[in-house]
């Protein structure tokens, strides 16, 4: 693992460490996997285009009644405290805790009918558009993966595949995308790597990153160290990409918000750092780094927002984080619109399922596989929608239920990626579908 340090006790506003924010996970150094992701790139081809998606996961699963298809005539033990608002879409109506979004819901559309959950309290399906049955060896990979695979960079020094995740009391939710068979030279670039067993470039600083001449001669230092014990040895000419990367502003500019005009960085807001119980942090900062790397050339962006598994007391917690979600979310498909993004980039938004509808004696709503919720912005695809409905009770898919792998072969098709036509090779040298056999892109968006 490589470290580019930052100056001594600085940080972010968000209170993440300047270290621990510039840090290069297992893609860092020759030998392991970011000269193997450059080989592989070279050898598949580079196409031009710059589609892109950002997957934001709630984890825990987020509340669908109290999101985005409240049921106010179903009984007050289903029904719930908040009350809906109108949008800007005539007969769409969401939370009253999300006004900024409601003025924007001519460019999302909402799907009340997910179904399909495998019930697992992790972020696997949100991120491969499959659950864990007939599993191939090694796993199916994200579509992060399979698209640094199919596409490969738009730039050489920014990663196709970027993994803003951070650290939580519960890690399944903290993953930002693993490459399955694809291999660890399709996995994400990671940004905020919990720095064990360090490589460090002694005496470079954040102050000297953008000093290339220091930087270059760092790395001739570092070298000289380590050819004795042969790490080095056998270094082509895709390691030397890889230290091109490491080397490049055009990475550290996008991950850095002191580059961002100071009022775009108040439009997003300020979140809290800190993990509470087994969820993770309220980093609204993600959103806007997320959209600098998609600006920046990475072609997916994987992020997971706060907690949603609200056992008990939801609804206060719900008062708490609806309005920063709202806040997160409605910046990013506004800044999207206003910088001419909307075309190419994909926004999903959703969690591993949707609650009971029956509220608990602890105020709360327990885990339901049964039905869930989305909500898909951008991509150029068509907007201004609610796909799908649910019962009274929300409890199961009345019309029109959408599977995973629909809302995947979607944003593919966004993506500019035929999913009857495109395919990646397993382990065993088998062709696989991106997408469940037969699953096409959702007619109401194309």
């Amino acid at each position: 693992m490589l470290s580019i340090l930052g100056p001594k006790n600085g940080g972010f506003c968000d209170g993440v460490s300047r270290r621990n924010f510039l840090k290069i996970g297992s893609l860092g150094l020759g030998g392991i996997a970011l000269p193997q992701l450059l080989q592989a790139e070279a050898q598949a081809g580079i196409r031009g285009s710059h589609k892109a998606v950002i997957m934001i996961f709630l984890p825990g699963g987020p509340s669908h009644q109290d999101m985005f298809d409240l049921k106010m005539d179903a009984p007050s033990e289903i029904r719930g405290e908040f009350r809906p608002i109108p949008t800007n879409v005539p007969g769409i109506e969401i939370c009253e805790h999300m006004p900024q979004l409601a003025k924007l819901a001519d460019k999302y559309t909402l799907i009340r009918s997910i179904v399909g959950a495998s019930g697992g309290h992790d972020a696997v399906q949100c991120l491969t558009g499959r659950d864990m049955k007939n599993m191939p060896t090694g796993g199916w990979p994200s579509m992060g993966s399979s698209l640094s695979k199919l596409l490969g960079p738009v730039n050489k020094s920014v990663p196709p595949f970027v993994g803003l995740s951070p650290k939580m009391g519960h890690m399944p939710w903290a993953d930002t995308g693993k490459a399955g068979f694809l291999g660890i030279s399709q996995s994400p670039f990671k940004p905020s790597g919990n720095g064990q067993d360090d490589l460090v470039l002694n005496g470079v600083t954040l102050d000297r990153l953008a000093d290339r001449r220091a930087l270059l001669g760092s790395f001739d230092k570092f070298r000289r160290d380590v050819d004795s014990s042969g790490l080095m040895e056998g270094s082509d000419v895709f390691t030397e990409q890889a230290f091109g990367m490491l080397t490049s502003s055009k990475l550290l500019h996008a991950l850095d918000l002191k580059n961002e005009d100071p009022r775009v960085i108040e439009r997003y807001g300020k979140g809290d750092p800190k993990n509470r119980d087994d969820g993770g942090p309220k980093l609204m900062e993600h959103f806007l780094i997320a959209r600098r790397l998609v600006e920046a050339g990475s072609r997916c962006v994987t992020l997971a927002f706060s907690r949603w598994d609200h056992h008990g007391k939801n609804f206060d917690a719900l008062r708490q984080d609806l309005p920063l979600l709202d806040q997160g979310l409605s910046a990013l498909i506004e800044d999207l619109h206003l910088r001419g993004l909307d075309k190419d980039v994909s926004v999903i938004v959703w969690g591993e399922f949707g609650r009971t509808p029956k509220i608990n004696t602890g105020g709360g709503r327990d885990h339901w596989p049964n039905v869930s919720c989305a909500l898909v912005a951008g991509g150029g695809l068509r907007h201004g929608q609610v796909i799908g409905s649910t019962d009274r009770m929300g409890a199961e898919a009345e019309d029109r239920p959408v599977r995973f792998g629909e809302v995947f072969a979607t944003l593919y098709h966004g993506l500019g990626v035929n999913v009857n036509t495109a395919s990646i090779t397993d382990l065993s040298g088998r062709p696989q579908h991106l997408v469940e056999n037969g699953l096409q892109p959702m007619r109401e968006m194309i």
